[in-house]
């Protein structure tokens, strides 16, 4: 269990502390054979709010037996959806361990930390947005300062910021993927006319 870690976006380590945290907590799950869901939630037309589908379309490659990824660029995971795509999540995957995985605010000298908790994140809090809670962990990356119209600090949001969260979480949750699954088995498939120009190499 996860109390409460983190970890600044602009350290070096910050990948490597997020591997290391994240690998402790799935090793269990991975034992039991359960397939893990790793949500990201937000949408492309707020800066501030974009986190999300960026972590998700670094880790759109991420795939493997027990691993699925949720929320990207292209198909976001955002309000007006979230139930829809949950209700398919639980359709698809029996008892799956979920990781979701959202922009917050918070205070100035938090801003680009990441934050991961063993407890589900309430995507849209920030904008007082009444949506089921979600994840058996949570990973927030603080892309600003709470306060007041919140709508309007997320959409002044610095993509530096957020860029620099989304690298960092998703290098993490690539190399955790790596030291508790491990690589992918790739296989090789040649179209047709490679294999007729590798035998016609072959044969001059």
């Amino acid at each position: 269990m996860i109390n409460k870690l983190t970890f600044d976006s602009l350290s070096h380590d910050c990948a490597y502390n997020i591997r290391e945290a994240l690998s402790k907590e799935l090793l269990p799950v991975i034992k039991s054979n359960k397939e893990i869901v790793i949500l990201c939630i937000g949408t492309d037309r707020s800066t501030g709010d974009s986190l999300g589908p960026l972590v998700g379309d670094k880790l759109k490659f991420l795939i493997r037996d027990k691993v699925h990824i949720y929320g990207n660029l292209e198909n976001p995971v955002h309000a007006k959806n979230i139930r829809d795509v949950l209700n398919d999540i639980h359709v698809k995957h029996i008892d799956p361990f979920i990781i979701a995985i959202d922009a917050s605010l918070g205070a100035l000298q938090n801003v680009g930390k990441v934050v991961i908790e063993s407890k589900p994140l309430s995507p849209g809090a920030a904008l007082n947005k009444d949506l089921p809670k979600v994840g058996d962990l949570s990973i927030t990356g603080i892309v600003n300062i709470s306060g007041s119209l919140e709508f309007m600090v997320l959409q002044n949001t610095r993509l530096y910021v957020v860029m620099k969260l989304a690298e960092a979480i998703s290098t993490g949750i690539y190399h955790t993927v790596l030291k508790t699954i491990g690589g992918k088995k790739s296989s090789v498939h040649l179209s047709k006319d490679i294999v007729t120009e590798l035998i016609s190499n072959l044969e001059s």
